[in-house]
């Protein structure tokens, strides 16, 4: 790197920022779209226009783990909903299950099966606004479209009028669901310390049976549509398998006893980059293997595998970053658990030459995978007997001290982390959200991207805004949410004064906070 980005960089050095923007050698997306929350990239060039550095930031800081200081244990499945709008039912239920740990209790039997619906169908409904309203454009309408048109709307004008108002009902249905048990769909009141707070009435049962068996139907159709559009492009299946968007990583994802994809429970599997097994654990020992590293450029932390050790953002056997999320999930399992989700999971690594797939792109049929298995879920559960039984919660009687929880998020693994004194009071809240667990990877993907595409730049101002894009979708495969990344300490934003004069050179600065 040269020596003005390093100190820009590690330094803050405001005259080597604005150097090199005067020499036309610098880059930056800002905001960065389709996504939950606020971002930039920033690109450096060198001498030959070629990609010398680029860095994805995250500007914001948002600090639950602090002012979730002294607050009641049992408020927290309703503070942590707050952190995204997006992914609420997510905090929801790792928090619930947290609380379930922290009280030592197990909930009913019905209790769970009503929470592992409500959450299918959450899952389900996320990833289905992902697929069609914020990664889904860049294929369905193209990457280098008008921008104006990469959204839903052209979306529907792509694949027609009744084909969004299908889109549009399903998820509405959906969320019907969610809220039938948590009273709304936007930070929902569902969960409690051993179970739920509501059952499912058998008068009701009928209706839902019914959505589920459109929502199986929904989500085979969605991954048609991905058949169609995308795997019969040859542009896009370059695109996809390019090496522009493939890292070597490790890879994690709960799975249940037969090592299958479960969004809800089960244990923590990580596999390294040739999909061996690396280790096996429980939400109660993720400290034991997850650790945390900071970079002064983003307030979002970067995770690594402990027992590895921090090797910086490096990729290959050694590497100790791992990835999170549909692509991980499926790279860390052995299969899933319903028949039609199992045919496209034979069929997603039969045509990408088998496992583990490294494509970040292949995230978003991955995503699609998922929502078929979502929906035959769905129909499982509500085709269960005990169902509708009235048993829905088992009341808590022990000490609260200590208590860890996990759930997949649509987006990956989700750790919640709570210490109380003896009143149940929180002491220590600690949240490793999915975006926080990709994070490094998310880095190396959009600086390998901005290398692979931009070369021989010979004024950044004239780079085309379709090749930037291509750029932006190394990090939208994933689907971040920034705003969750970054429950950090202290708290708060640093207030930052600058000091300009006339020719706009910066004069003096100071930092508070």
């Amino acid at each position: 790197m040269e020596p003005a980005v390093q100190q820009t960089f590690n330094q803050g050095n405001l005259r080597a920022n604005a150097a090199y923007r005067a020499a036309r050698r610098q880059v930056t997306i800002d905001p960065i779209t389709r996504l939950e929350g606020h971002g930039k990239i920033d690109i450096y060039l060198d001498e030959q226009g070629d990609v010398a550095r680029a860095y994805l930031q995250v500007p914001e800081l948002r600090g639950f783990e602090v002012f979730s200081l002294g607050r009641p244990a049992e408020d927290m499945p309703q503070i942590t909903s707050r952190i995204c709008g997006v992914c609420p039912t997510a905090h929801h239920m790792a928090s619930t299950k947290c609380l379930d740990d922290l009280y030592q209790v197990e909930p009913t039997s019905a209790g769970r099966k009503i929470r592992e619906l409500v959450y299918n169908t959450f899952v389900l409904e996320d990833h289905a606004l992902h697929f069609y309203v914020l990664g889904g454009p860049d294929f369905i309408v193209g990457p280098e479209a008008p921008p104006a048109e990469r959204n839903i709307v052209g979306v529907i004008g792509k694949v027609g009028l009744d084909a969004g108002k299908r889109v549009i009902t399903t998820r509405r249905r959906l969320r019907e669901l969610i809220a039938y048990f948590g009273g709304k769909v936007v930070h929902p009141v569902l969960g409690l310390p051993g179970g739920v707070s509501k059952p499912l009435a058998p008068a009701d049962l009928p209706g839902f049976r019914q959505l589920a068996r459109d929502a199986v139907a929904f989500a085979e159709w969605t991954l048609q549509i991905f058949r169609d559009v995308v795997l019969k492009n040859p542009e896009y299946v370059e695109l996809i398998t390019a090496d522009a968007f493939t890292h070597r990583t490790c890879y994690m994802g709960l799975v249940d006893e037969q090592n299958r994809v479960n969004f809800y429970d089960g244990k923590l599997r990580v596999v390294d980059c040739e999909g061996r097994e690396l280790y096996q654990f429980t939400a109660r020992q993720y400290r034991e293997f997850v650790a945390e590293h900071v970079e002064p450029w983003s307030y979002m932390k970067f995770t690594f595998l402990r027992p590895r050790g921090w090797k910086d953002f490096v990729e290959g056997p050694d590497t100790s970053l791992y990835a999170v999320g549909p692509l991980a999930r499926l790279n860390a399992a052995d299969g899933l658990a319903t028949p039609r989700a199992q045919a496209a999971y034979e069929e997603f690594y039969r045509t990408l030459g088998g496992k583990p797939v490294h494509h970040t792109l292949a995230n978003h049929w991955a995503r699609v995978i998922e929502m078929v298995y979502a929906a035959e879920r769905i129909a499982e559960l509500l085709d269960d007997p005990e169902i509708t039984s009235p048993d829905v919660r088992r009341v808590p009687t022990a000490t609260p001290r200590e208590g860890m929880g996990v759930v997949e998020a649509p987006r990956g693994t989700l750790f919640h982390h709570y210490q109380t004194d003896e009143r149940g009071l929180i002491t220590m809240a600690n949240m490793i959200v999915a975006t926080g667990n990709n994070a490094a990877r998310i880095a190396m993907s959009v600086e390998r991207a901005a290398k692979a595409l931009l070369r021989g730049v010979q004024d950044a101002a004239q780079i085309p805004e379709g090749l930037l894009n291509k750029v932006e979708m190394a990090f939208r495969a994933y689907d971040p949410c920034l705003g969750c990344a970054t429950h950090t300490l202290p708290g708060h934003t640093p207030l930052r004064v600058r000091d300009f004069g006339t020719d706009r050179r910066l004069l003096a600065e100071q930092v508070q906070g």
